[in-house]
């Protein structure tokens, strides 16, 4: 989070941005940020036409393809609400590289005042929202893992630890490789499989030593490299989006 950002007051409505892959592996990390929200006061909305965020394209070098992968975006979200995004990777290609990829470009403002409206789920929650949670789970000890993304272009880091912090039942672990990436980095993990295998295996050593009981990440590419490994292996604590996480702490069924 920098310093110097201003935030809004909690808006009626938001968009929802969802992510491949919580649309395609985690969806009840979509519908867990989804009620989060919710249970704040506030309508989410949920495009139906929304797509990737066009990082493959722009990463791999598709210029053309990742651009018209943004105008497709804007389009989806036509009112000027908030756009909440539970990822930091997507949200930093939403809030950072589309401005660059239009820099100099007709639709430069379009592109600016759009990426100004992306917030990073756990941005929003503690930030405008400020949200205040419940615990009601049982005691836990949870190891976090922040992306690159959100560590570095978003800066939510201290903002996913916040969180968790809430928590009054749950401890978090340090580990000491918790500002060291993942290794996997979308397509990194396919030009480089040898290296983001020997990072991966670091990384979730240093996690299974916590003695954590569970990983929390805001990124489900993480998720989806860390855990893999480690049920590869036979090790490690099952892991979980921070969204499910803290819906699933927070919210009484009876209620």
């Amino acid at each position: 989070m920098s310093l110097t950002k201003q935030y809004p007051g909690k808006p009626e409505k938001v968009y929802f941005f969802g992510t491949c892959l919580i649309d395609l592996l985690y969806p009840q990390a979509g519908l867990a940020g989804m009620q989060l929200i919710r249970r704040e006061g506030v309508q989410v909305i949920f495009p139906q036409d929304q797509t990737c965020c066009g990082q493959p394209a722009w990463n791999a070098g598709y210029r053309e393809q990742a651009e018209a992968v943004v105008l497709n975006q804007i389009r989806c979200f036509p009112e000027e609400y908030p756009v909440v995004v539970p990822s930091g990777s997507c949200a930093g290609m939403l809030r950072n590289q589309y401005p660059e990829l239009f820099r100099d470009k007709p639709e430069a403002q379009q592109v600016e005042r759009f990426s100004k409206r992306i917030f990073e789920l756990t941005e929003f929650l503690v930030h405008v929202l400020k949200i205040e949670l419940k615990d009601l789970g049982q005691p836990t000890k949870v190891a976090l893992h922040a992306s690159c993304s959100a560590r570095r272009e978003m800066d939510v880091a201290g903002e996913h630890e916040a969180l968790l912090q809430q928590l009054e039942n749950v401890q978090l672990v340090e580990q000491v490789r918790k500002a060291e990436c993942c290794g996997f980095g979308g397509t990194f993990a396919v030009k480089h499989p040898d290296i983001s295998a020997a990072m991966v295996a670091d990384k979730a050593q240093a996690i299974t030593d916590t003695g954590a009981d569970q990983l929390v990440s805001g990124d489900c590419g993480c998720l989806m490299n860390i855990t893999g490994h480690m049920e590869h292996q036979g090790v490690g604590p099952k892991g979980q989006h921070i969204a499910s996480f803290l819906w699933e702490r927070t919210h009484d069924p009876k209620s």
